[in-house]
């Protein structure tokens, strides 16, 4: 039968997960560490527990969890740690007259301790310490013996009124359970203590980080390691982050696998996920093409999960084909039809099937990008932005030059072209519109004739001189036509500027006329105008709702619009799906706004 007749065992509670990312927490801590160490962890079981109840200790070493108890990893870190406190500051070991309020007064002292150290997050059954007062436990105790115990004193204790430290004389676990030896909790306490005031020394002194890779070793702090080492293409940008793998920051950022925030230059990467060394490289090189791509800034004002899906599609393509590491075993975006296109086409593929795509996972989660988009767009144009910018550009340039001078290994072609891209600044939008004007309007050609004589040589009037006049095709044939979007939050001095940029190509083109159409709910033809005369002219006229295509269909029926005359679109993208019926055209869009359908013509983001 082998193993078709054994019964598969029931996967852990949603507590007992919990409890052991809390219990990582404490076991992690240099302070807390070695004393969790020497103690024993167990499930309660069918041992008696208040139904609001999180943990016991005995004088054993045992502490029993409520698997019951449905709670956050941070709290469950802080019960851990206030148990702990009991052994470590020698609470067993002390005489008690008393037991009861021996407890509470150990309850009271550990609170306040671990109010003051803020590890972990109290329960809502315990309230502050901050007004409370107390001296030592044994102060605590022999006030409670003299008068009596004050009410508010009552809330510190992890499990309401049922003691949280319990007498061996009535074990609560059998003695299999119990760990092997004595301890003396005290001194490993005492250790611990001296281990985190050097930690804390080192910090303050900018030595080390508690949540970096300098003080573990981990899978993925040897995968940092490498790059800087082995990998010079992403080795200078791995030197300049850095790395956190602390379970209640995942927690709290709701990383499942990693993810990176460009702005703070970290990336995290969750430790429950047990990823080895080579999971750890194809993770941490994805994560930090991400930055170095600039991806954040590249958005342009599409849907961030969408446009982060697309960009991790392209990204995994590459690892997959340069070899880095090997992928988790949790699964990765990786679609072989998207091989060599661009992150800005694969996001025009994922946008068609939005319910679909919503439903995607990225390396933080399912419907949640892995790239932290903590800042606003104006901090990319601020000094830090734009210093960061240049940083991951140059990273990266500086780190493809070496890769390429000394062989390091293959890349693929279109990985390189991205960060050749990222090299060259882009072109600004008035120049890519003058290089369209150029394309649809080529310069007139002048030639000599002598049926007009000219008259201005007045020093030698009796010497005939020709004249120059234009040729080709007719001057009144040298238009195009301006479609303008009043009705959106299109910023007035962009329209001055944008405006006022059309009528200086349009003189320096010969072109006499232009003729402009306004369109908000309904088409508002102004006829033709001179192109000197289009800035100072146009007024927005209507505010309503954003209907473009009534314009075109009243050029289109226009018997004095030439059908061959090009068509430039003003909108700020908040606008309906236009049909052009092949006639040649633009878009004229303010930087980081997006249009609702894919366009045939080109589109110039203004700024």
């Amino acid at each position: 039968m082998g193993n078709a007749g054994r019964r598969k065992p029931n996967p852990p509670s949603q507590a007992v997960q919990n409890f052991d990312l809390g219990l990582s927490v404490v076991k992690a801590d240099p302070m807390f560490g070695p004393l969790a160490a020497a103690v024993s962890f167990r499930r309660s079981g069918t041992a008696p527990f208040p139904n609001e109840g999180y943990v016991t200790a005995d004088s054993l070493g045992v502490v029993l969890f409520n698997e019951r108890m449905l709670c956050p990893p941070e709290v469950w870190a802080y019960a851990v740690a206030h148990c702990l406190l009991h052994y470590g500051l020698g609470h067993f070991a002390k005489p008690r007259g008393n037991p009861e309020f021996w407890n509470i007064a150990c309850d009271c002292y550990a609170a306040r301790f671990l109010e003051q150290i803020k590890f972990g997050w109290r329960p809502d059954s315990i309230p502050s310490t901050m007004n409370l007062g107390v001296g030592s436990e044994e102060s605590l105790y022999s006030r409670y013996l003299d008068s009596h115990v004050p009410f508010e004193h009552l809330s510190f204790g992890l499990n309401g009124r049922f003691p949280d430290m319990l007498d061996a004389g009535a074990p609560v676990a059998p003695p299999a359970w119990r760990p092997r030896g004595a301890n003396d909790w005290p001194s490993i306490f005492a250790a611990g203590v001296a281990e985190a005031l050097k930690e804390a020394v080192s910090i303050a002194g900018g030595w080390s980080d508690r949540h970096s890779e300098k003080t573990r070793k981990s899978n993925a702090a040897r995968a940092k390691e490498w790059f800087v080492n082995s990998y010079p293409l992403l080795g200078a940008l791995a030197a300049g982050f850095k790395l956190v793998e602390d379970p209640l920051v995942c927690r709290r950022l709701a990383v499942t696998v990693a993810a990176v925030d460009v702005s703070l230059q970290e990336i995290y990467l969750n430790p429950g996920m047990k990823l080895d060394f080579e999971e750890c490289l194809f993770v941490m090189a994805h994560e930090m093409l991400h930055a170095g791509l600039r991806h954040d800034a590249r958005s342009a004002g599409r849907d961030h999960f969408f446009w982060n899906v697309a960009c991790d599609f392209v990204v995994n393509d590459w690892l997959v084909e340069m070899g880095i590491g090997r992928p988790p075993d949790m699964g990765i975006l990786l679609d072989p039809t998207f091989r060599g296109l661009s992150a800005e086409s694969v996001y025009d593929v994922v946008v068609q099937d939005m319910r679909r795509a919503r439903k995607l996972a990225t390396l933080r989660g399912t419907g949640l990008g892995d790239i932290l988009w903590e800042k606003g767009p104006g901090w990319r144009a601020s000094a830090e932005g734009a210093g960061l910018d240049e940083y991951y550009r140059g990273c990266l340039g500086q780190g493809l030059d070496y890769h390429e001078r000394h062989g390091r290994g293959y890349l693929p072609a279109g990985l390189v072209e991205a960060i050749r891209a990222l090299s060259h600044p882009p072109i600004p939008w008035d120049v890519e519109l003058a290089r369209w004007f150029d394309g649809h309007f080529s310069p007139v050609v002048r030639r000599r004739t002598y049926a007009r004589i000219s008259r201005r040589q007045s020093a030698s009037p009796d010497i005939p001189r020709p004249n120059f006049v234009s040729g080709g095709a007719p001057e009144d044939s040298r238009t195009f036509g301006v479609l303008l979007d009043t009705s959106g939050s299109m910023d007035r001095r962009l329209l001055a500027s944008c405006l006022g940029a059309i009528a200086g190509y349009s003189v320096s083109r010969d072109v006499l006329a232009v003729r402009v159409v306004f369109c908000d709910a309904r088409a508002y033809d102004q006829g033709y105008l001179r192109p000197e005369d289009i800035a100072e002219t146009v007024r927005v006229r209507g505010r309503g709702g954003t209907v473009l295509q009534p314009g075109i269909d009243l050029l289109n029926r226009a018997p004095d619009f030439p059908a061959d005359a090009p068509l430039l679109i003003i909108t700020d993208g908040e606008c309906d799906a236009l049909a052009l019926r092949g006639r040649e055209h633009a878009f004229l869009i303010p930087k980081g706004r997006r249009l609702p359908f894919a366009p045939a013509g080109p589109v110039f983001n203004m700024s």
